[in-house]
């Protein structure tokens, strides 16, 4: 059997910086107690261990209101402006970890909002780093997901309307959502601020996909780039399996296959994509 593993498989740069910036709190002398706002990133196999070395995850902001003393690590999704307001206020050590990328787009819808412009975010309204988003958008903002969503609009006439993107957003489709919102005849600027990295992770994930018989999917559940990754592939190969560990993988799936492909999420560990792989080529 032949094992095509997608080079931009795994760990993206903001991804890395915000577990290594957790990593590297626990290494420090000073006994402060450490907390993440939110799973630092989308992968439960990361935070477990974070988890076991004494780091404690708050679920929510009544969680963080209460706390008195200790450091406060922003997960890389980001935070709306009011909490980190709030927490600049706070006698609380915060480190900001927020993915550079994400803090580009809080700075642009609160400059466009400024400006007088009504924001559009494309992306998942329930996905942590588009309500940061949101929340630096001000009130004349709203969040687009389908078509269906654009219908719902009512943007006052004349108003110029600044659309941006959650960096992990399918990209075939926010240009499809562009097209449908720029057909209205508002007076729109589109600032394409999906990552770099999330484009060719997607572009590469669909070219292996198209030329396998079938595709590996890795990343945790809650995974937004992960769960866009699954379905271009499964578009591609109709014998695509989405797992986040090797014990999720039923290996007898793929005892008549000659080629597999295998991609990850952006906050997928490379020890787990091994440990994936290295299975898949001991067994066959």
């Amino acid at each position: 059997m032949e094992v095509i593993r997608a080079k931009t498989a795994g760990f993206c740069f903001g991804v890395r910086r915000a577990v290594d910036t957790v990593y590297e709190q626990l290494g420090k002398k000073e006994q402060k107690k450490i907390y993440t706002y939110g799973p630092i990133i989308h992968n439960a196999e990361v935070v477990k261990d974070m988890e076991k070395k004494g780091v404690v995850v708050l679920q929510s902001e009544e969680e963080l209101d209460a706390l008195t003393e200790g450091i406060v690590i922003i997960r890389s999704h980001g935070i709306e402006k009011r909490i980190h307001e709030k927490l600049s206020k706070r006698n609380i050590t915060v480190v900001d970890a927020t993915c550079p990328f994400v803090k580009k787009i809080h700075r642009i819808v609160e400059r466009e909002s400024a400006q007088g412009k009504y924001i559009i975010i494309i992306g998942n309204p329930e996905h942590p780093e588009v309500k940061g988003i949101k929340g630096w958008a001000g009130k004349e903002s709203a969040v687009i997901q389908n078509a269906a969503d654009i219908e719902k609009l009512s943007v006052e006439k004349g108003k110029k309307i600044c659309i941006v993107a959650q960096t992990t957003f399918n990209y075939n489709k926010f240009k499809d959502l562009v097209e449908i919102i720029s057909e209205k005849s508002y007076d729109v600027s589109v600032l394409n601020t999906i990552c770099n990295a999330t484009k060719e992770r997607q572009t590469e994930a669909r070219s292996i996909a198209e030329a396998v018989d079938a595709m590996i999917v890795i990343g945790d559940k809650h995974s937004s780039n992960t769960q866009k990754l699954f379905e271009i592939c499964n578009r591609a190969c109709k014998d695509t399996y989405y797992i986040q560990t090797l014990d999720d993988l039923d290996l007898n799936q793929l005892g008549s296959v000659e080629t597999v492909g295998i991609t990850a999420g952006a906050s997928t560990p490379n020890n787990i994509i091994e440990e994936v792989q290295n299975n898949v080529r001991i067994i066959f």
